[in-house]
């Protein structure tokens, strides 16, 4: 289990009305990561059975929203992991 994880139900108005603006190819980005904790893009493929350019798509309006960050994954550092942005 990661820390990072959050209950839907405790999202601030501000981070709600964001995430309720983007495709649904993005929220399905953003439960998977707020469940799950941290993962990379081709994780995040596997686990919403999205295509990867979708996920990228998703991760890049994610990130624009300011609703996910990304840092250098440690094992290969041609990926990025995922997270949800906790602060605000």
């Amino acid at each position: 289990m990661s820390n990072s994880r959050i209950q839907l139900s405790a999202l601030e108005d501000q981070q709600r009305g964001r995430l309720e603006r983007l495709p649904p190819s993005a929220k399905l980005a953003y439960l998977a990561l707020a469940c799950e904790g941290r993962l990379t893009q081709g994780d995040l493929a596997s686990e919403t059975m999205l295509s990867p350019r979708t996920v990228r798509y998703a991760l890049k309006r994610l990130k624009e929203e300011g609703l996910v960050t990304s840092d250098i994954y440690i094992p290969d550092a041609r990926k990025n992991v995922y997270r949800v942005n906790l602060e605000e």
